[in-house]
């Protein structure tokens, strides 16, 4: 991702700028190689040109509050409902009547307010070392807190954004108490610390230093793409019950954007057949349109059953998850 003196210098850029109709600003926490091909496409397609500035999603957040009316920025894109429902939450986002959004994202993948929609679906799921458990040996994310898995799990730290809306959404299906002894129960199956980020996670398990742990599916595309030996493969858990956590990347229309009409358009162009396939299939993502299609790298994990639970309680329940991971001393 830029460094912040580079977004800020690119701000400026944008500032001194007059405002043209056929133009759309976006801040995007999606770095530019996992952006631009779909910006230049829609140019491409429409006349409308993409100008666009990344960073991590706090910082853009930040720069929304603080610049208010003045912002440049027509569209916010980020990573993780819990992302975007704080960022609608902090009055940064506008809501969008759009039939043409309604049919392409399901309603458990947006807001219910419509402030934003999700573009892309990652699933946390489980991820098992394959020389030292079956499938049959796995069943669901509540499962691992059961202490035969004692000495046997890995996680990656709860300090990430991804772990929290997982707990989250345990919360929303178990309430706090139970989900509280879930957790506990992972805490107690560590094999050892907490990693920094899944690849890490799945690199102790393919080394045999855990047997299993959680991580978002894409993470798991990416490693295995670069080290297609590794003893790796993913579970897809809770089938015969709620179904598994998604989570999306997706987008909502500034509060105080300045060209509105077409940053809208070119919102619903993002949840069309043919960018769901770009914005997804980049990433190892799977689309959020129902209608299209995952690319066949992705499809090839096999289909699973979602969590229906609307992904917008991965930011409505996020501070209680932090601190329910906090009071069972998950690091």
């Amino acid at each position: 991702m830029r460094k912040n003196s580079v977004f800020t210098l690119l701000l400026g850029a944008f500032l001194s700028l007059p405002a043209f109709a056929d133009e759309v600003v976006v801040y995007s926490a999606r770095i530019e190689q996992l952006i631009k091909p779909m910006f230049d496409a829609y140019t491409k397609e429409t006349g409308v040109q993409v100008k666009f500035i990344t960073d991590k999603e706090g910082p853009l957040m930040e720069r929304l509050k603080a610049e208010g009316a003045n912002t440049p920025a027509d569209m916010l894109i980020t990573v993780d409902a819990g992302n975007l429902w704080h960022a609608a939450n902090e009055g940064l986002l506008r809501p969008v009547a759009s039939k043409t959004l309604e049919a392409n994202v399901p309603a458990h993948l947006r807001d219910p307010q419509n402030h934003w929609f999700g573009l892309s679906v990652r699933a946390r799921t489980i991820v098992f070392n394959t020389q030292k458990l079956k499938p049959s040996d796995l069943s669901t994310y509540e499962d691992l807190a059961d202490p035969k898995w004692k000495g046997r799990l890995c996680m990656r730290t709860s300090k990430k954004v991804y772990n929290q809306s997982l707990v989250a959404m345990l919360i929303a299906e178990h309430g706090e108490a139970k989900a509280e002894q879930i957790v506990r129960g992972w805490v107690a199956n560590l094999a050892t610390d907490t990693f920094p980020d899944d690849t890490k996670m799945m690199e102790a398990i393919a080394a045999g230093q855990c047997d299993v742990g959680m991580g978002n599916t894409y993470y798991y595309g990416r490693l295995m793409e670069k080290k297609p030996a590794l003893p790796l493969a993913l579970f897809w858990p809770n089938q015969q019950g709620s179904g598994v956590h998604v989570n999306i990347s997706g987008a909502g229309i500034a509060k105080h954007a300045k060209h509105e009409k077409e940053a809208i358009r070119l919102l619903e162009w993002l949840s069309s057949a043919k960018a769901q396939n770009m914005f997804a299939d980049v990433n190892m993502e799977y689309p959020a349109n129902p209608g299209v299609k995952a690319d066949p790298a992705v499809a090839k994990w096999g289909d699973f059953k979602h969590n229906p639970i609307n992904v917008a309680k991965a930011g409505e329940l996020q501070a209680a998850a932090v601190k329910l991971m906090d009071r069972a001393g998950y690091k």
